[in-house]
């Protein structure tokens, strides 16, 4: 196989040529310009000058602690409002019941600027055909006005709305700012005391429902209490048996203290009588009035015995009465000390049939306020229900007091309140000569200039002949690359090349060097490879793949010019020494039509996944793959597959694409616009004219770093 080589001749634009055409009608291109100008400054002075006025309204609760109402939990003065509740505003002041205030209060049916129906182009045109615009009414025509010239819109992300109104009249349009305003705040004030009346009206009704409720739960509680003798008395709410159990409780050890003194002081005088000693100041004995009397008669004696001793001897007659009758009133005291032993001992008897009788009565307290206590349970759900119904009366009563008092006295502080009020405007809103002007002037410029070139185009003028060269065959052994010649060689640097045997693979076309400066091996990656380039050292590959591995190509786009085999083959190759690199990978599969089990590429596009399910795993450690898809074809508008490569560059060190053999069903158009380095892999077969067709293609669509690599060829068998 042999190329032959003929001349052709390219067009190119004389860039001084076409700047020499305009710079020759520079005084029409500014005199034109001029009077457009003046054109369209005059017809701006007969257009009415409209001036727009803004007030502002913030939109925020206004209740404190000491305006609210008694437990309102609802949120306070510092807490945002919802973007919802900011659009609700705005509805509101927009609505057709708040302009028809403000037209009432500020007479516009006596403006000519808004009941002045004006004409559209739809009623000129059903003029012209004989049809009458349908009669509106005054009101209609002027809401119809208003609300165009009405602007509401949300201050950025504030709790603030401007309303704006657009008018003739600088301080009509300031009035009608503020009367609007002024309108929304006193509806949103009127609809807050409706809601309060209804409210309390509400209220009222429940309270009579929970009267009737509260009455009869308390009824059945009292009913209870006496059918099962559960009444209760004191302070502390007690039942009778508990107070009675309590009192018999109380009893009983009483008696048990008095018994156990009794016999302890019985006992006590027992055993002092049986021991011979004196009783007498026991408390029990010396409180007799018997034992008082012989204990004074006692003291009387032991004296005058005292006396005869002094004067007699002991065996005296009368000192021995005197003993007789000490020794009487002794055995006398012993007498009284033993029935005072019989008295207590009977007491403490007395006290213990007490005792007796008083178990016997808890016993039986016991028994009936067990039946009590079991009771209890279903008086305490009915004592439950009523202080429910009873707390539900009383907050529905604190809530009906400061609903009717603010009704009655027309107090409450809307959620908005005029914060700026609208001031007449000095500057016209409308139209903005400034800009009109520079835009026509813009205008006027470019288009007089696309028009001068655009006719140099069409003449001929200010295109050019360049050379171009066919590529030539060099006899060599080795496999052949496809190379760029720059567009600066002239036409005697070309030379025919001979014809080698077609077995042979063309790999390198050395061009004629024009000056003794030898061609460059390291040319730049990124540069195209065209017919005619210097020869690099290293072969497309190679340098492709070491591209990839330092980070200068991030995004590589794979397309076949032959065979999609060999594009998957090369792209398996660059795959294999990025990860041998230790770089991370992504591949992705944009030209095979291979239908794949997961979701891929084709998916996406078609808006049937998100981008996080199309990326597969793969099991080769630092490689990502995004399959085909299960669509069969990709849809070519979305923006979705350029946006995956771009977040997979992101991500990984290098991506790279297979786009499949160039042609109709290529998917290099889906990827147009891509920051790219676009790779078309070619083998033996494939021509010089296809190349350049691939190439000028690929520029079409806007690809600029263009790399052709060849692939070993095939030898015959």
């Amino acid at each position: 196989m042999a190329y032959e080589s003929h001349d052709e001749r390219d067009l190119s634009m004389d860039m001084r040529a076409m700047l020499g055409a305009i710079w020759a009608r520079k005084i029409r291109i500014v005199l034109v310009t001029v009077l457009l100008l003046a054109a369209t400054y005059g017809l701006l002075l007969f257009v009415p000058k409209t001036y727009e006025s803004e007030a502002g309204i913030l939109v925020a609760p206004r209740d404190s602690v000491y305006t609210r109402a008694a437990g309102d939990t609802g949120p306070s003065a510092t807490e945002s409002t919802a973007d919802s509740a900011i659009s609700s505003q705005i509805e509101l002041i927009k609505s057709r019941d708040t302009l028809q205030s403000v037209i009432e209060t500020q007479g516009l049916r006596e403006v000519k600027e808004f009941t002045d129906p004006g004409t559209s182009i739809v009623g000129l045109i059903g003029s012209l055909l004989g049809r009458k615009p349908a009669a509106r009414d005054v009101d209609e025509t002027i809401l119809a006005n208003l609300s165009e010239r009405l602007s509401v819109k949300r201050s950025r992300d504030s709790l603030v709305i401007t309303v704006g109104v657009r008018s003739e009249d600088p301080q009509l349009a300031a009035r009608l700012a503020n009367a609007i305003a002024n309108a929304h705040v006193q509806r949103r004030a009127a609809l807050s005391l409706s809601d309060t009346a209804e409210a309390s009206v509400w209220l009222e009704q429940q309270i009579e429902s929970l009267r009737t409720k509260v009455a009869d739960a308390e009824a059945k509680v009292a009913s209870f209490k006496v059918d099962n003798d559960l009444l209760t008395s004191g302070s502390t709410n007690t039942s009778v048996v508990d107070q009675q159990m309590s009192s018999v409780a109380g009893q009983i050890t009483a008696a048990q203290e008095r018994m156990n003194t009794a016999l302890s002081r019985a006992n006590l005088i027992d055993g002092m009588l049986k021991e011979g000693q004196p009783i007498e100041g026991i408390t029990d004995i010396r409180d007799s009035a018997t034992i008082q009397q012989l204990t004074q008669q006692k003291a009387q004696l032991q004296g005058e015995k005292a006396q005869k001793l002094a004067t007699l001897l002991p065996n005296h007659p009368d000192v021995q009465a005197i003993v007789a009758q000490i020794a009487e009133i002794d055995k006398q005291i012993g007498i009284e000390g033993r029935r005072s032993v019989e008295a207590l001992k009977a007491e403490a008897k007395i006290e213990s049939d007490l005792i007796t009788s008083l178990q016997n009565e808890l016993n039986r307290l016991k028994s009936s306020a067990g039946d009590a206590t079991r009771q209890t349970v279903t008086l305490d759900g009915l004592q439950r229900e009523a202080k429910a119904q009873r707390d539900l009366l009383e907050s529905y009563l604190i809530r009906y007091r400061d609903a009717t008092s603010r009704t009655d006295i027309n107090a409450s502080l809307p959620d908005v309140r005029v914060i700026t009020l609208a001031a007449a405007s000095v500057t016209p809103a409308a139209p903005k000569t400034t800009f009109i002007l520079a835009a026509v002037g813009i205008v006027s410029f470019v288009l007089q200039i696309g028009m001068i070139l655009f006719g140099e185009l069409m003449s001929g003028r200010a295109l050019v002949v360049r050379p171009r060269t066919e590529p030539k065959v060099s006899a060599e052994p080795a496999a052949a690359r496809v190379v760029a010649v720059p567009e600066t060689v002239t036409e005697d640097q070309f030379a025919i090349a001979p014809v080698v045997d077609p077995i042979e693979v063309v790999e390198e076309v050395e061009p004629q060097p024009s000056s003794e400066v030898e061609a460059e091996d390291d040319a730049p990656a990124g540069a195209a490879n065209v017919i005619g380039a210097p020869r690099p050292s290293l072969s497309e590959l190679t340098k492709l793949s070491a591209d990839i591995g330092i980070g200068r190509a991030r995004v590589v786009l794979l397309a076949a010019v032959g065979s999609q085999s060999e594009c998957a083959a090369v792209a398996e190759s660059l795959i294999g020494d990025a990860l041998r690199r230790g770089l991370s990978l992504a591949r992705v599969d944009a030209g095979s039509g291979l239908p794949s089990d997961e979701p891929g590429l084709t998916d996406l596009a078609a808006d049937l996944v998100s981008f996080g399910d199309v990326v597969q795993k793969s099991v080769r450690e630092g490689l990502s793959e995004v399959p085909w898809g299960q669509v069969a074809t990709i849809n070519r508008r979305s923006m979705k597959p350029v946006t995956l490569v771009e977040a997979l560059a992101d991500i990984c060190e290098a991506v790279i694409v297979s786009t499949g053999r160039v042609g109709v069903t290529s998917s290099l158009p889906v990827f147009a616009g891509l920051d790219c380095r676009l790779v078309l892999v070619t083998n033996q077969d494939v021509t010089s004219e296809e190349i350049a067709a691939a190439q000028g293609d690929a520029e079409v669509l806007g690809y600029q770093l263009i790399q052709v690599v060849p692939v070993p060829a095939r030898r015959a068998a």
